[in-house]
């Protein structure tokens, strides 16, 4: 078995890691979203998508035996 291509996918976690790593990169009012800051939709949307890449990566590194 190939152990790259799992690992790979594990890469894929560090997204959400830095995309909220440095809150002065997105602390700011606008643009808004129903009503919401930028600032608290922007963490929000990290929610499901680090949902989904945990879940990516959980399925890539798990053995189908």
């Amino acid at each position: 078995m190939d152990r790259r291509k799992p690992r790979a996918a594990l890469w894929l976690l560090i997204i959400p890691y830095v995309g909220l790593l440095y809150p002065a990169f997105y602390n700011h009012l606008e643009p808004r979203l129903w009503g919401f800051p930028f600032f608290y939709w922007y963490q929000l949307a990290f929610v499901p998508i680090t949902a989904l890449l945990t879940y990516v990566a959980y399925r890539s590194v798990r053995d189908d035996d």
